[in-house]
């Protein structure tokens, strides 16, 4: 029981997310196979900073209560790492902070670019010689993430867009007789919005 978990957060947010997080820290609590579970405060420019949380210290109930928390309860950003040879700093600053931490398991929580970040982390922090484990969980309203058949996001978006456009659709049937009869709605997605 001596290593760590960092779980972070990024891109956009949605209730799912928090989900996510409700359930990582939850299933390494009850395994009992981890010492503790850090959040990173926005992100990965968390991590960058050492602005870590310390979930041991939230109550279970505070914790279950994720489940239905709008937004990023831990924070969110939108950081995109650049290569290793454009800037080893940051690499080296992410595994100083994991080593410094007990970190041996990366959980990031994000959509495309965010696999992309897990993706490089893992790859630098064994050719910086510290073992870790990154893992990539996958959070898109897009639902266009390769190699996924689902995307948690897409689920909560798309009920999201089915109430706003009955909601709307009501509105406009009141008043077609005289006023409104055409509404649009701009959904989001990446390649859909």
């Amino acid at each position: 029981m001596s290593e760590n978990i960092l779980y972070a957060q990024s891109g956009g947010v949605t209730a799912v997310i928090n989900a996510t997080a409700c359930g990582v820290i939850q299933t390494a609590r009850l395994s009992k196979k981890f010492k503790k579970v850090f959040a990173a405060k926005n992100g990965i420019l968390g991590v960058l900073r050492e602005e870590l949380i310390d979930t041991d210290k939230e109550s279970a109930r505070a914790i279950d209560s994720l489940l239905h928390t709008p937004g990023g309860a831990f924070g969110s950003c939108r950081h995109k790492l650049r290569s290793f040879d454009e800037d080893t700093r940051e690499y080296a600053r992410l595994v100083e902070v994991f080593r410094s931490h007990k970190v041996k398991y990366f959980l990031y929580n994000g959509g495309g670019d965010s696999q992309d970040t897990a993706n490089k982390v893992a790859q630098i922090s064994s050719k910086l010689g510290y073992p870790l484990h990154c893992i990539g969980i996958p959070k898109t309203i897009d639902n266009d993430l390769p190699y996924t058949d689902s995307c948690p996001g897409f689920g909560s978006v798309a009920k999201y867009v089915a109430t706003s456009t009955l909601e709307a659709t009501f509105d406009v049937l009141s008043m077609a007789e005289s006023s409104t009869k055409v509404f649009l709605l701009e959904v989001m997605g990446r390649h859909s919005g």
